[in-house]
């Protein structure tokens, strides 16, 4: 016969509500929490997750929503966060979105139907239409990455404009004033971010921002490639390009390889993000690196706050993370 929450009271000598709040994802102290988990392992008990879900209207499943899966960024971010809710007692429905706002829109009306206790996502449409329904729900929802005006909901982002000028302002101090940029698009908020940044590194060391040295590249290696050789074709006195996104930096290396454009004795380059791909170039880039373990664990922490009823939140939590640099060797220092 298959045992019960009256056997694991039993078994624990813990009252039928301190059971149940643990399986409802309320408070247990520590201690008894370790009970009720022996027992359920010694009776083999079985959650019946359908019809906790009807009764309490939770699934114990979070879901997230990203622009895309094989970004390295995304991927590292997602697995740290799922170790998290898997510890509490949550799964995680992933749902790649391909950068597409379509997509994005259908993914998350795919989660709302399924009834996911909260949302975690890394958003698209920064008009932030298509989370509008799942808001109406009045279930917890947390952005990664990027803020978005008219939504009231919690946020987990790096200093990005700070990111930005402190490796411009690197490259200045090298002695570089005609330095490049490849951002990423016009309607994201970190690509927004960044460029400020580099704007601002620039005007505090006096430095006119030049708009032929700015390029919107689309966050992918193609993208970096292309933007790289616009701007040494259309400007051959730059000397250095900050790179804002970690795809474009890959793509940025490989389009000075293939003009045959050495770095850093004619390029000095810093990019973002990939530090693996940053150590095994030659020479090592220097890199804008985001603590992806911070973010995935400042995400989920506060997702299974809100979820398990954590007493005095704020009405919206803003976590804004200060990012380091990593010094290789594609910097070079000017005459």
């Amino acid at each position: 016969m298959a045992a019960t929450m009256k056997d694991i009271a039993r078994r624990t000598g813990l009252g039928l509500a301190t059971i149940s709040s643990y399986f409802n994802g309320g408070n247990v102290r520590e201690k008894n929490r370790i009970k009720i988990e022996e027992a359920i392992e010694e009776l083999h008990y079985e959650v019946n997750e359908v019809a906790r879900g009807l009764k309490t209207n939770a699934t114990k499943t979070v879901g997230v929503v990203i622009p895309e899966l094989n970004n390295v960024f995304c991927a590292e971010i997602i697995s740290g966060m799922e170790d998290i809710l898997r510890s509490h007692g949550y799964a995680a429905i992933v749902c790649d979105c391909r950068t597409d706002k379509k997509l994005e829109k259908e993914a998350v009306d795919f989660l709302t139907r399924k009834r996911v206790d909260g949302i975690i996502n890394m958003p698209v449409d920064m008009t932030g239409a298509h989370l509008n329904e799942f808001q109406k729900t009045g279930k917890p929802i947390v952005l990664i990455d990027r803020m978005i005006q008219g939504i009231s909901c919690d946020c987990v982002l790096v200093d990005n404009v700070n990111a930005a000028e402190k490796a411009v302002g690197m490259l200045v101090e090298e002695q570089h004033q005609k330095i490049g940029l490849i951002g990423g698009p016009d309607e994201v908020f970190t690509a927004r971010q960044r460029m400020l940044g580099y704007m601002k590194a620039l005007k505090a060391h006096g430095i006119a921002v030049d708009e032929k040295l700015i390029c919107h590249g689309d966050y992918t290696i193609q993208g970096g490639v292309q933007a790289v050789e616009e701007l040494v074709k259309e400007n051959p006195d730059m000397t250095a390009v900050f790179v804002a996104n970690y795809e474009m930096t890959m793509g940025a290396v490989i389009g000075l390889n293939e003009m045959g454009v050495s770095m850093p004795d004619e390029i000095s380059l810093v990019g973002f993000d990939n530090l693996p791909f940053a150590r095994a170039c030659r020479p090592a880039l220097t890199i804008v690196s985001q603590p992806t373990d911070t973010i995935a664990r400042e995400t989920a922490q506060i997702i299974l706050e809100r979820l398990e009823g954590g007493e005095n939140l704020p009405e919206h939590i803003i976590r804004r993370l200060q990012t380091d640099i990593f010094m290789g060797k594609s910097i070079r220092r000017q005459g």
